[in-house]
Parts: structure tokens; C-alpha cells; sequence
């Protein structure tokens, strides 16, 4: 549990790692590179690189070395924290780290540029007018996911190691899913969200995505300057999550889905059917709470968004002066009330699962053409999660399938460490069924 080794070639040094980083992605299009970076300096790259190389205590790290790229709306001291946002390209350099960027650099990692993202944290299909859309490492005319696009193609392009993300309602869990990675949201409040610029304070949270769960707890025991604790007999009873989060997949996505249930149950797991009626109406609750605080955060710069901003993003923020304070107060009643339901109904279970997303990745085109409906496809699942304020990783699902697919197992908040501890457990049963390798020579 919690093993960062496989990323690591003991022979290689930082500088080393991070000059094979730079080639990959030098040898990218511009327009391409573009897409995945708002910022990728290769001298400064080099340069921390260097510097771990010459520190004998940062390289006892547990990341000693490791390649992480960071999404822009961490502050990083010296560079500008833009939020995928033209609007802000001009706003002073940060003064210090984040807390997350500080704990992994404390912990040997070296940044490895910093990944464009969906503007200003507000969608889950990671298109962004102002860098230009990530495409899907399976298929580069399909969407990467939001809305840590670019984290997931650095990581699926093999430039960086560990993609530090976001996830408010799906950001890190979307595009990992699409991509065939591992992501990992943890509970809100495991991860200081210090030096983020946020989205949503009530719903917030900061994880990694990565190629294995193994790597994502190893990062989490960083974030979140916690340990594993002791493994401990158990059933594995798992809860097949019905109702909205089963409703509506995709054949690929509903066959995906079967086989990995059959998969476990062949393994042993102890699988049962679970409503969870605490989830009816969520959305309109969650996109209240969302929205109202998004508003308040960005007031100030919405007469330039107007000329200088996403529309799709502006519209989504601008939704919340149609909403009262009444509506506000009803919609947090109502995600309490939620929490609080499903944190009992879920005490029979060690995890429940479902879908990460109940489709294979849209095409680009049609999600430009059906913007609302797609984006809100792609969030569904996740954000249930987040209303619940739980915590929850995604596996890959899709075997040979030509698009990835993804499998989320979540329970309620505070149950971090057993859900990374039985993700990894499916993860392995899963693997051996998925093509999580595709050809990024379309890249």
C-alpha cells in the first residue's frame, strides 16, 4: 500500500527523469503542447530537478524524484496562478506555494509544469477556448474530461509521473476515468486546500491521478500527512450503487460495468443491491450550492468574462442570480440531510460502486454543439459523491475495448484509506481485462 517505487528508476537521477519529461514533450505540437500547459519551462524544470539531486534529505522522500505536474490554480511561488482563465494571465506572481505543492516538494517531487484546466474549475469535459481543447489519449477528436484536462494527458502522454488535480464535482475522476487511469478525491477536509484557488469551498477537494491506485495512496499519504492504517481481515462487502448512478449508460459502459461485477463476484466480494434515495434531486441541489459560491468568488470580473471568458463557464456562474437566498439555505438542507442519510445506509458496506461516468468519452464536436447536456452527463456520477461529501477512486474497466471506461468506488467521508485500500484490490482483479496503454503516437 501506498508505493510510489514503480515510478522510480533507482539509477536515474531528477535531472535525469525530467530530461526524458522535456523530450516527450518538446516532441509534442505546439498547438498540442499548448493544450496540456499553460506553462511547461524547461530551464525551470531542470533547475528543481538539479536542485533535488543536490539535497541528500529531500531525496529520502517518499516522492523523491517523482514527476508532478500541477494544475493552474495552485499557487506556485514566483509563477501565476491564471485558473485556465485569460482574464487572470495578468494577475501578480504567487508569493509561496500551496500547502498541497509544498508537501509534495517537502516530499522529493518536482513540478513538471502546470497543466491547463477547464476555465476556472467550472466544467467536466475540460475544453478551454483560451489554451485549446485536450483531446483523449484513446481517441484525440473525444474530449479529455474536466476539469484537470491537461493533468490527465500529461500523465497519459508519459511527461509527468503524478497529475495533482482538483475535484469538485468529478475534476480529477473524469478525465482519469476517460484517459484509463486512477484517480483518487478524497474526503474534503483530508487535504488543506491553502494556495487553491477555489471553485466551490463547500465542495472542493485536492488528489491525484495516476497510472495505478498504488501511486495515488502513496501521493494522498503526502496531501494529507496521513498513514494507512493496519490492515485488517474483512468480507469486502461492496453496495452495486442503483437508481440515477445506473441509469442511462452507454452499451459500452453497461457491459464494462457487468463484467467487472461479475469479476468480483467471482473473486469472492460480497455484492448487493443499493438505492440511494438521499440522491434524488441532487443536482439541482448541488448546482445551487456550486453556482451561489462561484458567484460570489468571481463577482468582481464578470463584465470581462463577458468579452474575455468561456461562455459555457460564464453562463454556469451567471445561473446563480436567478437563485434566492431561500434556495441556497434549502439546497445545503437538503445536502446535509443527504450526508447524514447515506453515511448510515452505507455503515453495511465497506464500499459501493458504480460507474465513473455513464459514457465513453464525447466527441469534441458534439460537446461544443451539446455543451449543457454532455457536461452535465460527464458529472453526474462524481458529483454525487461530492454532495455526499464522500470520498471515492476510479479504476479502469473497458478490457480491449477501444475507449476507456472507469469504475468508481466511494463511501462516505472519513473512509479514505479503505477506499484506496479495496480500489487496489479491484484494480488488480480489473487489470489483467484493460488496455490502459493505448498508442499516444496520435499524439
Amino acid at each position: 500500500m501506498a508505493d510510489i517505487s514503480p515510478l522510480r528508476n533507482a539509477a536515474a537521477s531528477a535531472r535525469d527523469r525530467a530530461r526524458r519529461a522535456i523530450d516527450i514533450a518538446m516532441g509534442l505540437e505546439p498547438a498540442v503542447r499548448r493544450s496540456v500547459f499553460t506553462q511547461f519551462d524547461a530551464d525551470r524544470i531542470m533547475a528543481e530537478a538539479g536542485a533535488l539531486d543536490g539535497d541528500t534529505e529531500r531525496q529520502k522522500g517518499p516522492l523523491a524524484a517523482i514527476l508532478v505536474s500541477i494544475k493552474d490554480l495552485f499557487d506556485e511561488k514566483g509563477q501565476v496562478t491564471s485558473v485556465g482563465s485569460a482574464i487572470l494571465a495578468d494577475a501578480p506572481p504567487a508569493s509561496a506555494d500551496a500547502t498541497a505543492v509544498d508537501r509534495l516538494r517537502a516530499a522529493g517531487a518536482v513540478g513538471c509544469g502546470r497543466t491547463t484546466m477547464s476555465e476556472f474549475a467550472f466544467s467536466g469535459v475540460g475544453l478551454n477556448p483560451h489554451f485549446g481543447d485536450p483531446g483523449n489519449i484513446f481517441d484525440p477528436a473525444r474530449i479529455s474530461g474536466g476539469s484537470t484536462s491537461g493533468g490527465a494527458l500529461s500523465v497519459a502522454l508519459g511527461i509527468a509521473d503524478i497529475a495533482l488535480g482538483t475535484d469538485t464535482g468529478g475534476s480529477v475522476r473524469i478525465p482519469a476515468a476517460l484517459n484509463g487511469l486512477c484517480g483518487f478525491k478524497p474526503t474534503q477536509s483530508a487535504v488543506p486546500l491553502d494556495g487553491a484557488f477555489p471553485l466551490s469551498q463547500s465542495c472542493d477537494s485536492i488528489g491525484p491521478l495516476a497510472h495505478t491506485i498504488s501511486q495515488c495512496s502513496a501521493v494522498h499519504a503526502v496531501l494529507s500527512a496521513t498513514t494507512p492504517p493496519p490492515q485488517q481481515h474483512e468480507t469486502l462487502r461492496i453496495g452495486i450503487a442503483t437508481g440515477i448512478l445506473t441509469e442511462g449508460l452507454d452499451a459500452q459502459v453497461a457491459a464494462d460495468f457487468q463484467r467487472a461485477i461479475a469479476t468480483l463476484a467471482a473473486n469472492g466480494f460480497a455484492l448487493t443491491d443499493i438505492d440511494l434515495p438521499m440522491l434524488d434531486g441532487f443536482g439541482n441541489s448541488n448546482r445551487v450550492i456550486v453556482a451561489s459560491e462561484a458567484y460570489r468568488i468571481h463577482a468582481s470580473h464578470l463584465d470581462r468574462m463577458e468579452t474575455a471568458g468561456d461562455p459555457n463557464v460564464l453562463r454556469r456562474i451567471r445561473a446563480a442570480q436567478g437563485f434566492t437566498p431561500q434556495d441556497e439555505a434549502d439546497a445545503r438542507a437538503q445536502r446535509a440531510s443527504a450526508i447524514a442519510a447515506f453515511s448510515a445506509q452505507a455503515e453495511d458496506f465497506d464500499v459501493l460502486i458504480a460507474p465513473t461516468v455513464p459514457t465513453v468519452a464525447p466527441l469534441i464536436a458534439d460537446v461544443k454543439a451539446d455543451f449543457d447536456r454532455l457536461n452535465g452527463l460527464m458529472l453526474r456520477n462524481p458529483s454525487a459523491v461530492n454532495f455526499l461529501d464522500g470520498c471515492a477512486a476510479t479504476v479502469p474497466m473497458h478490457a480491449s475495448q477501444p475507449l476507456a471506461t472507469g469504475l468508481m468506488i466511494f463511501a462516505p467521508g472519513g473512509h479514505d484509506w479503505t477506499v484506496l485500500r479495496i480500489a487496489e484490490k479491484i484494480e488488480a482483479l480489473l487489470a489483467p481485462l484493460s488496455a490502459t496503454s493505448p498508442a499516444a503516437g496520435q499524439y
